[in-house]
């Protein structure tokens, strides 16, 4: 089997944990108690401090964390919660190595008529140490495939040269676009699954293993194991966690039937 499910508190679990165990995690926390998961979570300053100092921890050398996170309006201000926690872990010892944006095609719908209509959410890529694994997702396409002449800057001087394109796509941006991922299940808020297997597929390797502190339904975990990496996820509430289990046996039985077919 390729993949591990462990039911209980995700600080406890990752506490009893060896060092380093993991090439990379994709996750989603509470989003500021936004939804409550049954009653299950406690979600405050001091716990996202301690899932962040046990993710440094458990995260190999040249691992990556994508965390992905919104925050909840109070009293007519944003939290801004996510960015105290981006920053929080730099002071735990991580590299904030990329600020992505996950943008909605189809937002949420604001009741204020204040404010506009939220179409994003951050996914701060966080590093410990250099980025040991990066492969580029290049799917846009580049609009001019002629020679032309690009000024460029070499030793302080000015100077044109002529670029001359080797590919015809290119690599894309830092903003990512998917349909919501909507409710799913006796679940509140499922992961894309395109977003979770481009993170897998940019930041890691086959074989690798990937991490999910708050697995929820499982996603993460279903497109590592579609991917031929390995999977650690742990999820606190019964129900969420059948769901999962039931998720990744059905995509490890479809990856058997696929490996058997090649």
């Amino acid at each position: 089997m390729n993949y591990e499910l462990i039911k209980g508190d995700c600080i406890e679990q990752m506490k009893a944990m060896k060092p380093e165990t993991f090439d990379l995690t994709v996750t989603s926390p509470p989003y500021d108690n936004l939804r409550t998961y049954e009653g299950s979570l406690q979600w405050n300053e001091e716990i996202w401090k301690q899932v962040l100092e046990q993710l440094y921890r458990v995260t190999k050398r040249g691992g990556v964390v994508v965390w992905v996170v919104g925050d909840a309006t109070v009293k007519g201000s944003e939290t801004g919660t996510s960015f105290k926690q981006a920053l929080y872990a730099k002071e735990v010892g991580f590299n904030l190595h990329d600020t992505m944006v996950y943008r909605k095609e189809t937002p949420t719908w604001n009741i204020s008529s204040k404010r506009y209509r939220q179409h994003t959410e951050y996914m701060f890529v966080l590093s410990k140490g250099k980025v040991a694994t990066f492969n580029p997702i290049e799917d846009q396409k580049v609009k001019n495939l002629k020679p032309r002449m690009c000024k460029s800057n070499r030793n302080g001087k000015p100077k044109y040269e002529l670029y001359i394109p080797k590919k015809e796509y290119t690599c894309r941006g830092n903003i990512w676009n998917y349909a919501v991922g909507g409710r799913g299940p006796n679940h509140p808020a499922i992961f894309p699954e395109a977003l979770a297997s481009d993170h897998i597929k940019s930041w890691s390797n086959e074989g690798d293993v990937v991490f999910d502190p708050f697995m929820g339904s499982g996603t993460t975990g279903k497109m590592a194991v579609q991917l031929n990496r390995k999977f650690v996820g742990v999820e606190k509430v019964d129900e969420y966690y059948s769901i999962a289990k039931e998720r990744l046996v059905t995509a490890r039985s479809l990856q058997l039937e696929l490996e058997v077919t090649e």
